[in-house]
């Protein structure tokens, strides 16, 4: 990927994850962490749903001609977002104790309308 395709990418990256942020805090949700990284991998979002614990993985296509966001949400992917919270639990006392759950948010165009959220997804 060139330099500047990258720099794009990240922004729209970016952007997904705040329009994600929003649209769950408008539902209720509360934030406590953007884009956690660790040897595992990187949660994009960590917010709480009640008692929960809600690790958000965010996609975003311009366009579904190659196949919607949500699919590529793949079962590789899955067992890098499980070890990347496993770390996260661990090293937080407060999350250990509590039950989680991983929600996959896709959206599909340039305005950010086509927003796909699905609890519980894995």
């Amino acid at each position: 990927m060139k330099q500047g395709t990258r720099a794009q990418h990240l922004n729209q990256g970016r952007w997904a994850e705040r329009r994600a942020l929003r649209y769950l805090q408008q539902r209720g949700m509360h934030h406590l962490l953007s884009n956690y990284r660790c040897r595992f991998g990187e949660l994009d979002l960590i917010m709480e749903d009640g008692e929960y614990l809600v690790f958000v993985e965010v996609r975003y296509r311009r366009s579904t001609r190659f196949g919607g966001a949500i699919v590529t949400v793949d079962a590789r992917k899955q067992k890098r977002l499980r070890a990347a919270a496993e770390h996260f639990r661990q090293t937080s006392d407060s999350a250990a104790r509590r039950p989680c759950r991983f929600d996959v948010i896709g959206i599909e165009d340039e305005a950010g309308e086509n927003l796909q959220w699905i609890k519980n997804a894995f």
